[in-house]
């Protein structure tokens, strides 16, 4: 900064300048008016205003120089009109992704990729947009490419490179998987001693072809599909995973992804935890050597008719850490007997009962556990899916024709003939009240296998959190959207997934800095509104609400963008900070 003193036939008058550059031009900007002489002279009982001038302006330099700029002050003409096609709002949201994006050395697993194929553009540019837009603004390639304008860093690539670096992303796919988890774990400890997997699938918006198959679809629609399995750490970080044929039986997609976290991950002691449908007998053999164990839902309904009778029987249940025997068919009444505060802890109980089984040479412990509110809970969803059953028969009968598995459609049955026997005219619908009692038998009743002879609340527990998984995918799939697929080429298809599990990764470790105080709509939708206007030569103003958010993200990131301006220079500091430089 200077001193500029501007002079006319009647004054003189004092103004701080300093150069800025607008547009690649070098210009001066008005920091702060001084005044004229005639107005400092008499403000400063006589003292030379030439000389307070000068002293003035070189202690502003000596407290920028040690970090304390100057109030900014911006200049507006209600009669000049802005360029047209000029930018100036910009999103800065996504420099709390980037620092963790830099830390998970991301940047450097570009660069690896790039010299091990040569290519000329910046894919480490590509990657962090794609995956930064797929967090906050996710939409198509094309849109991406328009969308990373937004962020304040802008785009040093053209949307024809984007598609050429997912050909590479797809190649790179195990290599970047394994990278991603060698470099986490000096940012975090992985919780490897319990692995969780699970399997979805996403549809496509175009024919089959490939692994875009035909397939029982989570979403029941009649689109190609493609498959997903996912392994996820004890503390809910995503690990790896794998993309297969939508017609393929998930039960098969286990052991492929497994042995590549066997070899590629360097792991070898943990403990698969999966749901019922991914517990096949194959799997659980697979598991149940080395220092490899199992904990997998068991469906009740499916177990053979001796051990069924077992875990139904009312008698010899325990709670965790006790020795008394219960028989849970009195429970209803020691809870209408007890005072308000018992009653809710009975409801909440978990009572449980456990035996080691034999089948076909693989020995393995069977756990049941039965709680009132869980069998409440049941009851409730069946009296709502009841009372929808009827009102479909009374107002849309035509629609019953089609339903599944679980569809409340299932309670309703169909009878075609009279009660003489003969063929009835119309077909004529009714609740199948038979149905309704098979299925309230297994209220409240909850089985899990393993091969572990642990404590049985610490078995629970871990099968408990397989919701954080179910979670993951809610996330990609809702949050990111990454349904519908339009992509057509496989190996886009696999980039496309690729930066959906980063993207997650971040994501969750973003929770993990938060302390998992908020939700995952409130962090996306704060994180989109954290947009700052440019003010050419001087910095960027926050135009976003402060809130709590806001100040634990500061806190937990070491740096604030919630000061009334952010000065340029203080911005490129701030940029230098989530790049770790």
């Amino acid at each position: 900064m200077r001193l500029q003193v501007s002079k006319s036939k009647n004054a003189a008058s004092f103004y701080v300048v300093k150069s800025v550059y607008d547009k690649g031009k070098r210009t001066n900007k008005v920091v702060e008016k001084l005044g004229t002489y005639e107005e400092l002279k008499t403000k400063l009982n006589g003292k030379d205003p030439y000389e307070w001038a000068k002293e003035y302006v070189e202690e502003l330099n000596r407290r920028e120089k040690e970090g304390h700029e100057p109030d900014v002050i911006a200049r507006y003409s209600p009669y000049k009109r802005i360029e047209k096609d000029e930018r100036h709002c910009f999103n800065g949201g996504y420099l709390f992704l980037q620092q963790i994006y830099h830390k998970l050395g991301l940047h450097k697993i570009c660069k690896d990729i790039s010299r091990k194929y040569k290519f000329n553009f910046d894919l480490n540019s590509i990657l962090s947009r794609l995956i930064y837009c797929r967090i906050l603004f996710p939409l198509s390639k094309l849109a991406t490419f328009e969308e990373s304008k937004k962020f304040i860093e802008q785009p040093n690539f053209h949307l024809h490179q984007i598609y050429r670096a997912l050909e590479y992303l797809a190649k790179e796919t195990d290599f970047i998987q394994s990278s991603l988890y060698e470099n986490s774990l000096r940012i975090s400890k992985r919780n490897t001693g319990v692995l969780y997997y699970d399997c979805t699938n996403y549809f496509f918006e175009i024919e089959e072809d490939g692994k875009k198959q035909y397939g029982p679809s989570k979403e029941h629609k009649p689109n190609p599909i493609i498959q997903m399995g996912l392994f996820m750490d004890g503390d809910g970080l995503p690990l790896a995973f794998s993309i297969n044929r939508g017609n393929m039986n998930e039960q098969l997609t286990l052991k492929p992804l497994e042995k590549k976290i066997l070899s590629d991950f360097g792991l070898s002691k943990f403990i698969i935890c999966t749901d019922a449908g991914l517990s096949s007998e194959d799997n659980r053999r697979f598991n149940d050597k080395d220092d490899r164990a199992f904990i997998t839902t068991q469906s009740i309904k499916k177990l053979k008719g001796h051990l069924k009778k077992w875990a139904l029987a009312s008698t010899g249940w325990r709670l965790p850490g006790s020795e008394k025997i219960y028989d849970i068919s009195e429970l209803d009444e020691m809870i209408e007997k007890a005072n308000d505060r018992d009653k809710e802890k009975l409801r909440t109980k978990v009572f449980y009962k456990e035996r080691w089984i034999k089948e076909n040479g693989l020995e393995q412990k069977l756990i049941v556990t039965y709680s009132i509110k869980y069998r409440d809970y049941m009851r409730k969803i069946r009296k709502c899916q009841i009372e929808h059953a009827l009102k479909t028969i009374d107002n849309n009968p035509a629609s019953i024709k089609k339903f599944r598995q679980n569809d409340y459609k299932r309670f309703i049955h169909k009878t075609n003939c009279t009660a003489d026997g003969e063929v009835a005219e119309k077909e004529i619908y009714s609740i199948d009240t038979d149905l309704i009692k098979k299925e309230e038998a297994f209220d409240g009743f909850y089985g899990v296998c393993t091969n572990l002879d642990d404590d049985v609340s610490e078995i629970i527990k871990v099968n408990s959190r397989r919701w954080e998984i179910e979670e993951c995918f809610r996330i990609m799939k809702s949050e990111f959207k990454a349904r519908p697929v339009y992509l057509s080429n496989e190996d886009r298809i696999e980039a496309h997934f690729i930066t959906c599990f980063i993207s997650l990764i971040i994501y969750r470790f973003l929770e993990k800095r938060l302390h998992e105080e908020f939700t995952c709509h409130e962090i996306i939708s704060e994180l989109q509104e954290m947009n700052f206007k440019e003010i050419k030569g001087e910095g960027y103003e926050p135009i976003y609400t402060r809130t709590d958010f806001t100040d634990a993200l500061h806190e937990a990131f070491g740096f604030h963008t919630d000061y009334q301006i952010v000065t340029t220079k203080e911005m490129k500091k701030i940029i230098k900070t989530t790049k770790g430089k």
